[in-house]
């Protein structure tokens, strides 16, 4: 882990204390220059670069800077991603392993600052999701084997594990916040981040990138986009891969302060005895949640709720996705069932250009959104 220099934007001020590990992985050499001709009428330049962070490629795509800005911008960029993930990470040691260590005491204690806005984003999000994205249940993740980037393919726990650890019930509820004094009266919380923290960090570097003054912007994860601005006078283009997890089965024009964001039973898995078990676990059952192949949601504004949504929507399955998509103010909504069929909000059929126009589609009905108060967003 890179030291934490001196910053003048908002995002990440603590500086990486010096036994931090380094990051996941080198820089991958995939850093490019274009020049494209666009609506603007002049050419623009497009600064595109890869780095590993959470695991996984990070694409970053910056436009109508010059190559030495976009390269300071990106090395930012790319810093605060790994310092995120270092502060960030569950189960190796650091500020969060720390802190997991001390809620169980139920005493107040320091947290680190630059935990304390995620902390407090994720409670609002879980209140409004009704807990289906309940960062709290890192206990029953870790009995699942999900505290490993590759889960081991192995018997999943026994029943009585489980309902254990379900009839603790965790919430972020349990968790009180007084100033940077954090304390849990609830020993079974184990926190995890795993459902927000891509957001979270994508939603913090382009308010970095914006406070440089750079208005176009593009970050990909896996497959999980935020944008900002257009690319050259052109829509940026995120592909929706089909509930199989093999192929495209759409393409979304975006343009502008937006996030597309796909839980699915493919991303992080194992698969046992023919079983597949996924890490979108609901803390209802303690189970993975059954019913739904994939979730995607786009937001307009933020990548934190777009990602925690996309989790809860999961765990609501189409009986109930509704009323955690009016608790959000979601507009933009496709869900794929077990059978393959592609249900859609109006406002995201409209969006979503299917590659194969023979796929099953139905619409999912959304009436105006109500009890919305503040998501935290």
């Amino acid at each position: 882990m890179r030291a934490e220099r001196p910053r003048t934007g908002p995002m990440l001020r603590s500086a990486v204390p010096p036994a931090a590990p380094a990051p996941p992985g080198p820089l991958l050499a995939a850093v490019a220059l274009a020049l494209l001709v666009g609506c603007r009428g002049a050419e623009t330049p497009v600064y595109t670069t890869q780095f590993v962070a959470f695991d996984a490629a990070v694409d970053l795509s910056i436009v109508g800077k010059l190559k030495e800005d976009a390269q300071e911008a990106s090395a930012e960029v790319e810093q605060d991603f790994l310092f995120l993930d270092y502060a960030t990470d569950a189960w190796d040691p650091g500020p969060m392993t720390r802190v997991n260590e001390l809620l169980p005491k139920g005493e107040p204690f320091a947290a680190p600052p630059s935990l304390l806005p995620l902390v407090r984003q994720s409670q609002a999000l879980a209140l409004k999701t009704r807990d289906l994205f309940n960062p709290a249940i890192g206990h029953l993740l870790r009995l699942w084997g999900f505290d490993a980037p590759e889960p081991e393919c192995r018997p999943p726990p026994a029943a009585a594990a489980i309902e254990r650890l379900v009839a603790q019930a965790p919430t972020m509820a349990d968790l009180y916040l007084d100033g940077i004094m954090l304390q849990s009266d609830s020993a079974a919380v184990r926190l995890d981040f795993d459902g927000i923290e891509i957001g979270y960090a994508m939603d913090l570097a382009m308010s970095n990138l914006r406070e440089r003054g750079i208005r176009h912007a593009m970050l990909n994860r896996s497959g999980d986009v935020r944008t900002m601005g257009d690319r050259a006078g052109r829509p940026w283009r995120v592909p929706v891969r089909r509930g199989s997890g093999a192929g495209v089965l759409g393409i979304i024009d975006v343009v502008g302060d937006m996030a597309v964001f796909t839980s699915s039973i493919h991303a992080r898995n194992f698969i046992y005895d023919g079983q597949t078990y996924h890490d979108v676990i609901d803390p209802r059952s303690g189970r993975p949640a059954a019913g739904l192949q994939a979730v995607t949601v786009m937001h307009e504004g933020s990548a934190a709720v777009a990602d925690a949504a996309a989790d809860a929507l999961m765990v609501a399955g189409l009986k109930a996705w509704g009323d955690i998509a009016q608790r959000l103010d979601l507009r933009y909504v496709l869900l794929i069932d077990d059978a393959g069929t592609v249900h859609m909000t109006p406002a995201m059929a409209e969006r979503l250009k299917l590659i194969d126009e023979r796929t099953d589609v139905a619409l999912l009905r959304l009436e105006t959104p109500t009890d919305t108060g503040d998501a935290g967003a």
